[in-house]
């Protein structure tokens, strides 16, 4: 519990300052406009090539088959994880590859072939391997400005 008596002040910050939060919406904002635009365009181009139906039961079956297949992958992960611990290892590998089906499995929720390609490249374990230097430089830079905590007194 943190008292504050009087006279005294205090502040807390943790993490990038609102001008990094900016940059960050303003990188992500083009995305957010343009890949629905995309799925939509491609939708409209599918349906006109192999019809609505086989179109929209195209989209189910991926759908059917990419949860399939990330509750497979992350069951086996986990197992995976589970072994290493147990014989004292920290499961790093299978941390990432967690990350990544998590990734998969969410660029599969959302209706479209775009985001289908993209969330099995990241769900299936051979393209995982191409995917998982860049996923992790990523991270490391995006993780590498978060370390700083301030307290003013």
């Amino acid at each position: 519990m943190i008292e504050k008596r009087e006279g005294e002040s205090f502040s807390f910050c943790l993490g990038n300052s609102i001008s990094e939060e900016v940059m960050m919406v303003r990188k992500l904002l083009p995305l957010l406009l343009i890949v629905p635009a995309v799925e939509v365009m491609i939708l409209i181009y599918s349906s006109h090539l192999i019809g609505v139906m086989s179109t929209f039961l195209l989209i189910i079956a991926t759908s059917f088959i990419g949860a399939f297949l990330a509750k497979k992958q992350g069951t086996s992960l986990f197992q995976k994880a589970q072994r290493q611990m147990s014989q004292g290892h920290v499961p790093s590998g299978e941390i990432l590859d967690g990350m990544c089906v998590l990734f998969g499995g969410l660029f599969l929720l959302f209706p479209g072939f775009l985001t289908d390609v993209v969330g099995f490249i990241f769900l299936l374990p051979f393209t995982r391997r191409i995917v998982k230097p860049f996923l992790l430089t990523w991270l490391r830079r995006f993780f590498q400005g978060r370390n700083r905590t301030t307290i003013i007194r």
